[in-house]
């Protein structure tokens, strides 16, 4: 079955989990002690509807100031797909873990509360899905309810999101809008008919009527090395496999290929899934490859088609979300983790800091925490990549604290 991640992103009190919550009920995606424990809680605080936040919101800070700190991920399916929620924080002290969230992600759901309006935190939301290139966005103008289901309400924010998206440079994005209540379930799962002026489909209709071709940027086929399948079997006694995950294109029996870094040069002859062969391979596929002859390839190496060669570079151009406390200066010695390569790496400059607002840039000397730059890097040896616009899985990295081994940031390759 088909797999959708999805990331949520909204301010303060716009119903990220309330939504989700509501997700989960209507498409009966919720246990039984689950569901008692929410019609309990909801009782003892008096409320005369479920509260469906608590479904999501799992942190006991976050029961008790109703807000989202942590990225939470919820799981639910449906007869046509299975889903993975990432519920990402809205304030601003939280945006790399907003970037963790909607990093994996192939679709996004903006919520705005329609009292409200689009806001500044709005522009930061669609900002980052911009720089990640997630590919579907859905605004979900949410509590209608509470402005008396207003088309008039509905179409200012809509044309302001519009405004704001003018402002984008990712012109495949697909941007959706629906105006909602999740409270009462409106739009989410069924149209209640409160808003008879809006004709298209609901969040679950969107998001099951989404294709792979919808949500997938087309790239260059690459396939970094995990390991090195060798059983030595009495079966499989001369067995020579390269196992690992296929991005961003598909692969074939028959196609040429070149070894990265060594640029030998083979052909692929068997691929292997588990038990199964197949004559081809598509992108996100995990599978084993078979080579003509019998090459020096290690985990670390990356195998692409000889027509599709990346960029072999040690220096780097790079757009950076910083997430330590400790801020990111010059000179500063990091490792650069880039799929299954672990180079180390030295800071060559911080130019500036990118206004998650569209405003522009502010030069800049160093990153503090949550703050988005563009930083350029020394390697102290050559990678095998291509920007991330171009191809998102082998255009970024993260950045490792050598001495804490914690991931201090995450870039994106220009």
């Amino acid at each position: 079955m088909e797999v959708l991640k999805i990331a949520t992103a909204g301010s303060v009190d716009d119903g990220k989990s309330t939504l989700i919550g509501r997700l989960l009920y209507d498409t009966q995606s919720l246990t039984t002690d689950k569901l008692e424990a929410i019609e309990k809680s909801s009782k003892q605080k008096g409320y005369d509807y479920l509260d469906f936040s608590l479904a999501t919101d799992g942190l006991v800070a976050e029961r008790e100031q109703g807000i989202t700190i942590d990225v939470a991920h919820i799981y639910f399916s449906t007869a046509k797909k299975s889903y993975i929620i990432a519920d990402t924080p809205g304030h601003v002290e939280y945006t790399r873990n907003m970037v963790t969230g909607a990093s994996t992600s192939q679709v996004s759901i903006i919520l705005i509360d329609a009292r409200k309006g689009v806001i500044e935190q709005t522009y930061r939301h669609f900002f980052i899905n911009n720089l990640l290139r997630v590919k579907d966005v859905i605004v979900a103008v949410n509590k209608m309810d509470l402005v008396n289901y207003s088309e008039e309400v509905y179409n200012k924010i809509k044309a302001d999101f519009q405004a704001l998206n003018a402002k984008s440079a990712y012109k495949e994005q697909n941007v959706s809008y629906i105006p909602l209540s999740a409270l009462t379930g409106d739009n989410v799962v069924e149209t209640l008919g409160k808003m008879p002026w809006y004709t298209g489909q609901t969040i679950l209709q969107h998001l099951e009527g989404l294709e792979s071709k919808d949500v997938y940027d087309n790239g260059q086929a690459r396939f970094p090395v995990q390991t090195v399948i060798r059983p030595k079997t009495e079966e499989y006694h001369d067995f020579r496999g390269y196992a690992g995950k296929l991005y961003g294109n598909n692969i074939k029996v028959g196609d040429a290929v070149t070894v990265l870094p060594s640029l030998t040069e083979s052909k692929v002859t068997n691929i292997h899934f588990f038990d199964k062969q197949f004559d081809e391979a598509t992108a996100g596929s995990s599978i084993t490859i078979e080579l003509e002859n019998d090459i020096n390839v290690t985990r670390g190496d990356m195998i692409v088609k000889s027509s599709e060669l990346p960029k072999i570079e040690k220096d780097i151009t790079t757009t950076v979300c910083w997430m330590d406390s400790k801020k990111l200066v010059a000179g500063a010695k990091y490792f650069v983790q880039h799929n299954t390569n672990r180079v180390l790496a030295k800071i060559d400059s911080v130019k500036n800091v990118i206004a998650t607002d569209y405003s522009g840039t502010t030069s800049a000397t160093q990153l503090a925490i949550n703050e988005i730059g563009e930083v350029t890097i020394k390697l102290s040896k050559a990678i095998y990549f291509d920007a991330y616009t171009d191809n998102k899985s082998n255009g970024a990295f993260i950045l490792i604290d050598a001495a804490t081994n914690t991931t201090a940031g995450v870039g994106f390759i220009k």
